[in-house]
């Protein structure tokens, strides 16, 4: 899967890391609303907004920006963030304990919108299903990673919840949700992946439906059919679309002319190319360029590395509370 690779390429994981939760008691957690979550129920039970199902362990869920994701032991709990969580002074003993480990993701959103678009806001994975075996065993060495001081261990954590994500996406691909309609079921469609390898292994050909409904072996008709359904795009719009997400990483990350991108993407001329490209993108590759060049000026950094101690409350309504370790 060509196209995969080179988007996970280009959307540049800039930072993960990863953390967990013991629950007791009387508890509830969000998830920050502007973050990449993947999020395991390892032990115990719990709900999601809006449900009264009962999760349990091996229900995984990678939820994107925007996406409102929230558990508690039962409905109605008042919720913490799952980044500013505090323990409880003193958790109830011998109560059941539900654990739950979260890893977050930041990228390059623009370069990660193929991927995004593919999946729900909310993908919910198993770990007992096709591809979760991988996800599992990379939990289990997280897991193994708790001592901060250890040797290397920022630079582990940090590898492995980038794996994390990437066998997510694996799961993801291979579930029911995954196979039924969207890029990746495009992309496993036997009728369809001839025709989508060869588009992404040469988007400078001059693809037209006809040519690539050939590589697919079907009648023009149902080739465009079979593509729309799948996709959600007409094969030209498709064409269109990853000529313009090709041309935006070589503008953004090469020096290349405006005249070699254009004939690197299916285009003729530069002229041609930056029509093509206004119409799509609403502004000239030029401009374009130039807006996504990096600031001169030096930020710092909103990374926060946090204690696995914190400071104790019990929960606000005077229940229990939450154990936490964090390793981000």
């Amino acid at each position: 899967m060509k196209a995969v690779n080179d988007t996970l390429t280009a959307m540049c994981v800039e930072s993960s890391g990863y953390a967990w939760v013991e629950a007791r008691g009387a508890w509830g957690i969000s998830f920050n609303l502007h973050t990449t979550w993947l999020v395991l129920i390892e032990s115990g039970s719990c709900v999601q907004h809006g449900s009264s199902e009962r999760l349990g362990p091996g229900d995984c869920f990678l939820v994107q920006p925007g996406a409102r994701f929230e558990v508690a032991d039962r409905p109605g709990r008042p919720l913490v963030n799952f980044e500013d969580l505090v323990v409880a002074e003193k958790p109830p003993a011998g109560e059941p304990v539900t654990r739950i480990a979260a890893a977050r993701f930041s990228y390059r959103a623009e370069a990660a919108e193929p991927l995004l678009a593919a999946l729900p806001p909310v993908a919910r994975l198993r770990l007992d299903e096709a591809g979760g075996q991988a996800l599992r065993s990379t939990f289990a060495l997280l897991d193994l990673e708790r001592d901060p001081s250890a040797i290397g261990a920022g630079q582990v954590t940090s590898h492995l919840a980038d794996l994390l994500f990437v066998y997510a996406l694996r799961a993801y691909a291979l579930s029911e949700s995954g196979r039924a309609h969207g890029w990746f079921a495009a992309l496993a469609d036997p009728g369809l992946a001839p025709a989508l390898h060869a588009l992404h292994a040469d988007l400078a050909h001059p693809w037209t439906v006809e040519a690539l409904a050939r590589r697919a072996g079907m009648s023009r008709a149902a080739f465009a059919s079979a593509f729309k359904r799948k996709t959600g795009r007409s094969p030209i719009d498709y064409v269109t679309y990853w000529r313009m997400y090709r041309a935006k990483a070589l503008l953004r990350d090469t020096s290349l002319s405006l005249t070699k991108i254009a004939a690197d993407v299916g285009y003729d001329t530069d002229a041609t190319f930056s029509r093509a490209f206004r119409r799509h993108e609403g502004v000239a590759p030029g401009a374009w360029r130039r807006r996504s060049q990096p600031r001169t000026s030096h930020r710092p950094s909103d990374h926060r590395t946090i204690s696995p101690s914190a400071i104790g409350r019990s929960s606000p309504d005077g229940e229990a509370g939450l154990i936490q370790q964090r390793m981000w």
